[in-house]
């Protein structure tokens, strides 16, 4: 058996790692480059090369410079989670020696401005992974295959999954109310390999297309046992599935249904208020939290370091977070927590300063002092147990069923050290501020706070930690809050002529 490093052509090209018996399936065509019907001959020969081909969309997920650019920003998914962060206020720039995400992102300069590679980065990373996902279905039999055998099911699975995915976060970050513009061209849509420039389709075309591949993915990968917690399974597609519907803000549910369903396969838990690994407090930096239900196992080989996610937010790892870029909790939101409240301790917090830095929520385990660790090898968390838990709870409330809602979210503050004898007093409108509220303060620097924003039709106003906006409301849908399709993509496709 060897290794071989193929990478995609044209505009989504990446790494893949194939594990085939022997080289003769690529003799015809550069190492390089492969196309979907060179892949589908090495399926034939070596089925393995399908899931390692599944597995090349998921190193995507946290490889540097797949958003086309060589910024310091440009690392990921979680990446974008910082962006998504930022925007919603609840993240704070409270310090910039370095200047990243300053002006674009925390001035909120690029989404008003098409021009900017940060409207770009985004859109390029989740169609790069919408391609890498069109050509595994293509090498695999196409959008109309129905396989027969459970590891061809597995494989597309995860394909649609991910294609979903990417699509569900395109919706959220370029379209600035998915409800509002449901019958408006807003986004193009890629079924085939190739990003060859197709116009735009409407906001339903591309929720149906979305809601499709999940539903699929979920009878595909009913039975999957994944390997690690890297690979998307059922319970990760019904949360994804969960995310599309409640973004629709009329079909909840189904969203209670899927929710319920993931949290009791998922084999997870809501994490405790320690400092282990299954806490809190214990760093968010080990996949193997019980809490955890979809994150990537990351170690020295991988070579992540300056640039990266642990880059950017950890104090102890040898980057901007500790030499002065601070990412902080918006000092408002974190004084709405209880005194009692256990995530007031993942903050640092001096009376004065309202720095806020999460020096005990992410962490390296081999914290030392500022700055001592260079070589990233803690974890990167996409999803955890307590996200569903609110999803469900918020669900529960939206679709009428206050009673059941109230009981939930009464338990899971009282997990979290708080007194719950108020939430019984809580209906309607303040019902639903107190779930949005929890979100926020659990789901703080996961980029989950964005999407909440937008389901909930919030309006934020920044607290006096951030450098810029302090006091200014912002609806959701404020041109500034929601990114433009970007200059290369109106350059580059005929069928596309216009930001928005």
């Amino acid at each position: 058996m060897n290794t071989k490093i193929i990478k995609f052509a044209g505009i989504a090209f990446l790494t893949l790692i194939l594990s085939g018996c022997g080289d003769d399936f690529l003799v015809q065509e550069p190492i390089e480059f492969i196309n979907a019907d060179q892949l589908a001959d090495a399926i034939v020969k070596n089925p393995d090369v399908g899931a390692g081909s599944i597995t090349g969309i998921y190193a995507t997920m946290f490889t540097t410079e797949t958003g086309g650019t060589d910024s310091q920003q440009d690392f990921g998914q979680k990446g974008y989670d910082i962006y998504m962060d930022m925007l919603s206020s609840d993240m704070a720039l409270s310090s910039s020696v370095y200047g990243w995400y300053r002006a674009r992102i925390t001035e909120l300069q690029a989404p008003v401005d098409f021009t900017q590679l940060e409207n770009y980065q985004p859109w390029r990373y989740y169609y790069r992974v919408i391609n890498q996902a069109n050509l595994v279905i293509e090498s695999l039999g196409g959008n109309d295959i129905e396989p027969e055998d459970e590891e061809t099911q597995h494989v597309l699975g995860q394909a649609l999954a991910m294609r979903a995915h990417s699509y569900f976060y395109l919706t959220q970050l370029f379209i600035h109310d998915v409800t509002a513009s449901w019958s408006s061209p807003t986004l193009p849509i890629y079924t085939a390999p190739g990003l060859i420039g197709n116009a735009k389709s409407t906001t339903l075309d591309v929720y149906t297309l979305m809601e499709d591949d999940l539903t699929r993915a979920i009878g595909y990968l009913d039975g999957f046992n994944r390997p690690s917690k890297t690979q998307v399974n059922k319970p990760v597609a019904q949360a994804i599935l969960a995310y599309v519907l409640a973004s629709r803000r009329d079909r909840w549910q189904e969203v209670v249904t899927l929710t319920n369903e993931a949290m009791a396969n998922s084999g997870a838990t809501l994490m405790g208020n320690d400092n282990s690994i299954n806490g809190i407090l214990g760093g968010f930096n080990d996949v193997g939290s019980n809490g955890w239900i979809w994150g990537v196992d990351l170690n020295d080989d991988i070579g992540l370091s300056l640039v990266s996610w642990w880059g950017q937010m950890d104090y102890f790892s040898y980057s901007y977070a500790a030499l002065g870029d601070n990412k902080v909790m918006d000092v408002d939101l974190y004084e709405s927590m209880d005194a009692d409240d256990v995530r007031r301790d993942q903050f640092y917090n001096v009376e004065g300063d309202n720095y806020l830095q999460p020096l005990f929520k992410f962490y390296d385990a081999d914290r030392v002092h500022f700055g001592a660790s260079q070589i990233v090898k803690a974890d990167y968390i996409y999803m955890r147990y307590a996200e569903l838990l609110l999803l469900n709870i918020e669900a529960l409330a939206r679709s009428g069923q206050e009673g059941p809602a109230q009981i939930a979210l009464a338990d899971f503050v009282a997990a979290r050290g708080v007194d719950a004898t108020y939430v019984s007093g809580l209906n309607g409108q303040a019902l639903y501020d107190e779930i949005h509220k929890q979100t926020r303060l659990e789901l703080w620097g996961e980029g989950k706070s964005y999407l909440a924003m937008k389901r909930n039709k919030a309006t934020i106003k920044r607290g006096p930690n951030h450098l810029s906006y302090v006091g200014v409301e912002m609806a959701f849908d404020d041109d500034r809050l929601t990114f433009k399709i970007p200059q290369q993509e109106i350059q580059d496709n005929n069928l596309i002529n216009d930001q928005n």
